[in-house]
């Protein structure tokens, strides 16, 4: 299937709610009229659009190769392009100009496949516009891109069928969406099992008054909508996957004075996480890992995320959740895998989390390559 799917008839049954209705338009009227370029977006976040380690050359090419109109029209806040993805079948929540979309379809060859959804008609045109350009462009024989106008609320609605993903990316749209829970919930359906959702999005120092939501700016910014980023963690747990992985993070500027004074005390960062859905049926025991060196890019070593760097030939002590994942993921061929006779039990409290604070590595990796400046912002782990 390849191409563009009709504009949904409605919104989601989840949008009875006149507020999270009002919301949508909004962000519909934001990004697909209001906002010409990302150099509109009154925050860095836009400019944050590599994280702080290395990228690699795969993927910068890929980027290079996407078409300069859709590019213009991109207002993420991060990469959200996983290891391994050649011939997987990816679904990219809130894919607007389709900019990952396409670098994407680059990278999993034409064995592969990538739908983008998003509800905003303007942008889903300017991503239809340039399916066979990049097709062209890549040399494939056809495209390996389908855009569907929709929710990604109701990801069943717009013809997404369950447990037919390998990977569900995002980029700075949870942050745009009135329930994230439904989001972080249809993504998890949709996932095959051992697949992952590797999300970019703003993140808040502490939880957001109600009067923000009610900001059509703030909320359009992202501000309005950040999660405050333990929340996202539990929320993330609660709809069935494992604990997220903190890959990378940066902090977020407020250029506008007036929407730097309105958000006060509240800082925001941009944090990279990978979401794992693993077995229901699970080995809750520690495990010795050894990488084979065998995933492209990354011969001597692959930083899985910013607590996890293995090194080819290394055996390395993972928890339970990582040894699951790694054990029936599309990385299972790559790694060695000994259970460890070490009974593991769950955290029980937010205070076990710090090495998840996007706040403190950002902190402590320093401005990204693309100079996304420091800004106040809470230095602890709060509950």
């Amino acid at each position: 299937m390849a191409g563009c799917v009709p504009v949904p008839s409605e919104e989601p049954s989840t949008t009875s709610n006149p507020v999270s209705s009002n919301v949508h338009e909004n962000v519909k009227k934001y990004y697909g009229r209001y906002l010409e370029s990302s150099e509109g977006l009154q925050t860095s976040a836009a400019s944050c659009s590599f994280p702080c380690r290395p990228t690699p050359k795969s993927v910068v090419d890929a980027l290079t190769l996407v078409h300069p109109e859709v590019t213009q029209r991109f207002f993420g806040c991060g990469l959200p392009v996983p290891e391994k993805v050649e011939s997987c079948k990816i679904l990219d929540l809130g894919s607007g100009s389709g900019r990952d979309c396409f670098a994407l379809s680059k990278l999993v060859g034409e064995e592969g496949h990538v739908t983008g959804i998003d509800m905003t008609k303007e942008l889903i045109d300017v991503s239809c516009k340039y399916i066979e350009y990049h097709q062209k462009k890549f040399g494939y024989i056809k495209p390996n891109t389908t855009f569907v106008h929709g929710y990604m609320e109701k990801l069943s609605e717009a013809g997404i069928q369950n447990d037919s993903m390998d990977i569900v990316v995002s980029n700075c749209v949870i942050c745009l969406c009135p329930d994230k829970r439904a989001v972080l919930q249809e993504a998890h359906n949709v996932l095959k099992e051992g697949g992952e959702v590797y999300l970019s999005d703003m993140y808040a120092s502490k939880v957001i008054p109600d009067r923000f939501k009610q900001d059509p700016i703030l909320w359009g910014e992202g501000m309005g909508g950040s999660l405050f980023w333990p929340d996202f963690i539990a929320l993330a747990q609660e709809v069935g996957f494992s604990t997220p992985c903190l890959v990378s993070a940066s902090h977020i500027v407020i250029h506008n004075c007036e929407l730097k004074a309105k958000t006060g005390d509240i800082s925001y960062a941009s944090g990279t996480y990978r979401l794992f859905k693993i077995p229901k049926t699970r080995v809750m025991s520690k495990a010795a890992v050894t990488y084979k060196g065998t995933v492209a890019d990354f011969p001597d070593e692959i930083e899985f995320d910013s607590s996890h760097i293995f090194k080819r030939d290394v055996a390395v002590e993972v928890d339970w959740e990582m040894a699951a994942f790694l054990r029936c993921s599309r990385f299972s061929p790559d790694f060695s895998i000994q259970i460890l006779d070490k009974p593991q039990p769950s955290p029980s409290s937010t205070a076990q989390y710090c090495h998840l604070n996007p706040f403190l590595l950002a902190d402590k990796r320093g401005s990204s390559v693309r100079q996304c400046s420091k800004t106040d912002r809470s230095g602890g782990c709060s509950t």
